[in-house]
């Protein structure tokens, strides 16, 4: 009988030490995703890239420069530089693709604010109309009005590919 838990004993801290765990694996999933985050974790990989490329640089102009000067022979192996430059770039490479996404992610989002600024009530909460929502109707006809300016654009689409194709073919085939 002194084998059965007691309610409170260490059942709970271990599930609680899981969730736990469970919740900080779901935020390094989120912040991987996360441009920014991504950003700031690479800029002192970035600074220490810089740091490996001036101090190989550093050597190998000591180191040709002795060779230049007769002290040194060509025998002693030197760090590459070009390796070093290369995993510098990289790490610029993927700095620019973060501020990019970033950047589409704010304009995304700023868009999204402008043509859909507000939120219809959901029917699971009718009693919590947020003043900020659109009514029902109100949604319908931003709905139709976007509908609508899809159907301008294909067809504007349309007609650009039309003429586009047209142009290709000899005159009085169409």
């Amino acid at each position: 009988m002194a084998a059965q838990q007691q309610p409170g004993g260490p059942m709970p801290q271990v599930g609680m030490q899981q969730a736990a765990t469970l919740q900080q694996q779901q935020l390094s999933q989120q912040q991987d995703f996360d441009p920014v985050h991504r950003f700031k974790m690479l800029i002192p990989q970035l600074k220490e890239s810089l740091q490996n490329v001036m101090k190989i640089a550093s050597l190998n102009l000591g180191h040709n420069t002795s060779i230049d000067n007769g002290i040194k022979s060509s025998d002693a192996s030197v760090q590459r530089f070009d390796k070093s430059l290369e995993e510098f770039y990289a790490l610029c490479d993927q700095l620019e693709l973060c501020l990019r996404l970033a950047y589409e992610c704010l304009s995304q989002s700023i868009d999204s604010a402008k043509h859909s600024p507000n939120l219809v009530p959901t029917a699971t909460k009718p009693d919590t109309v947020q003043t900020e929502s659109l009514s029902y109707s109100q949604y319908l006809s931003m709905i139709k009005s976007q509908i609508s300016c899809a159907k301008d654009i294909h067809n504007a689409l349309l007609e650009c590919s039309k003429k586009i194709a047209g142009k290709g073919q000899p005159p009085g085939i169409l």
